[in-house]
């Protein structure tokens, strides 16, 4: 790695005032991670790792059987000597199910073509082996990458699906577990999920994708083009979804639903609805009596997500006042300015310090930021709820609402005090409130 991309590497993982992850690397292989089966080999330096925690340290993403990365470190090469030998004597000790192989920023600057290594590795293993071309700081150009990844392995396995109504889950990886209500619902519809992509998926599984009637697209951003792909090549169709909150988790239900113009389906799926929304509403009824009154601020990358969080604090009863967002289209952002009455206040374009002032003034009570901009926003003391990839509560789907409330409750009402800088610090941990107050926080499921 040269002394250039060394540094803007350094700039970007390791000054927590500018941390934005903004590496193509990072963002391919946070889609493709999820993957239960595969293998990823990287073309790059040690350096690289340090992105690359992003997608498996830091990252919950889980599996309903085990997975191949949760026991196998990635490996690197900083030299020449990524050959097909070497890919097969890994296959061998790994076993996967295919391959992919990361091209990170040092292999643009040699004369070294990873696609052949990739062809003739894949003739050897008889598997799939990918070239996952993520070099720069762009990084919706690692989506795109990772995009071009699945694309290669969908329509190479037949299948015909069980139920005449089936769908794919795009752009759900399966945080804490995020996706096993989600399935849950449709097999009580009758609706086949064929494939999920890619949190909780096999390979064979992404390969028969294409055989499915309906794409539900959740993250926009990282899989919309995959999406759009699909429907020019196989001619399905996608709808943008979100399970996140009662209202959106309906809307993404009836959506699935009145696709497939099914009265039985329809029927079903409107008492499933009146059944959850009045359970879940009586469970979160006394948090929404917590919360009254208290007003939230949002800074993400995504405008869907933002979108769909600002549903889910109305129904708790918190008001969003501050909405930050760097990636999402006119149609997510309309959404936003429609949900909150007013635009949006850009608070992307803040440093810290000024938007410490802005959350001053619009008394924020909580912020829910995202993974990168966590270090600098925990400066602030405010109370933050995390929603986003190293998080242990499914927050999807009816239920889900119920633990996204209960992680609001415990940030905003049973907060520890960072004590002032200038006091010396003591050993040990301090005790919790909930402890001082002879409390505990319930166990996760």
């Amino acid at each position: 790695m040269d002394e250039l991309t060394s540094l803007a590497c350094e700039k970007i993982f390791f000054d927590e005032d500018t941390a934005r992850g903004a590496c193509a690397y990072s963002r391919a292989i946070s889609v493709l991670n999820p993957i239960a089966d595969a293998m990823h080999v990287v073309r790059g330096p040690l350096e690289c790792a340090t992105c690359a925690t992003y997608a498996w340290n830091a990252r919950g993403s889980i599996s309903s059987q085990p997975m191949l990365h949760g026991k196998q470190d990635k490996i690197f090469f900083d030299n020449l000597g990524l050959s097909a030998q070497v890919m097969r004597e890994l296959a061998a000790a790994c076993k996967p199910q295919a391959i992919f192989v990361y091209s990170t920023c040092m292999t643009e600057t040699m004369d070294y073509d990873i696609s052949e290594v990739c062809e003739s590795a894949a003739k050897d293993l008889r598997i799939p082996v990918i070239s996952v071309g993520s070099m720069g700081f762009q990084a919706e150009m690692g989506y795109e990458a990772a995009c071009n990844a699945l694309s290669r392995l969908i329509g190479s396995r037949s299948y015909k699906p069980i139920s005449p109504y089936s769908v794919n889950i795009l752009g759900d990886y399966n945080i804490a577990g995020d996706l096993w209500p989600i399935r849950s619902y449709f097999e009580e519809l009758g609706i086949e999920v064929v494939s999920t992509i890619t949190g909780d998926s096999r390979v064979a599984e992404i390969q028969r994708a294409h055989c499915a009637d309906l794409n539900l697209v959740q993250c926009s951003s990282s899989i919309g083009s995959l999406a759009r792909r699909l429907e020019e090549k196989f001619g399905i169709p996608y709808r943008s979804v979100s399970f996140l909150g009662i209202e959106e988790t309906s809307s993404a239900l009836r959506t699935a639903a009145e696709f497939f113009e099914n009265p039985g389906i329809i029927e079903e799926s409107e008492r499933m609805i009146a059944r959850e929304t009045k359970r879940i509403r009586r469970k979160i009824e006394h948090y929404r009596a917590k919360f009254a009154g208290h007003r939230a601020a949002i800074c993400l990358n995504g405008a869907s997500k933002a979108a769909s969080l600002i549903r889910a604090l109305n129904e708790l009863g918190i008001e969003v006042v501050i909405v930050g967002i760097r990636d999402g289209n006119w149609v997510d952002r309309q959404r936003i300015r429609n949900y909150i009455g007013r635009d949006a206040v850009d608070a992307d374009k803040l440093n810290p310090g000024d938007l410490g002032e802005l959350l001053s003034k619009e008394n924020v009570d909580l912020i829910i930021p995202g993974a990168e901009d966590q270090p600098a926003i925990r400066k602030l003391n405010i109370p933050i709820c995390d929603i986003c990839h190293n998080r242990t509560s499914i927050f999807e789907g009816f239920d889900g609402m119920v633990n996204f409330a209960r992680e609001i409750d415990i940030a905003i009402n049973n907060r520890i005090e960072m004590p002032p800088a200038r006091k010396k610090k003591t050993r040990g941990r301090p005790p919790c409130m909930a402890q001082k107050r002879g409390l505990s926080r319930p166990a996760e499921k």
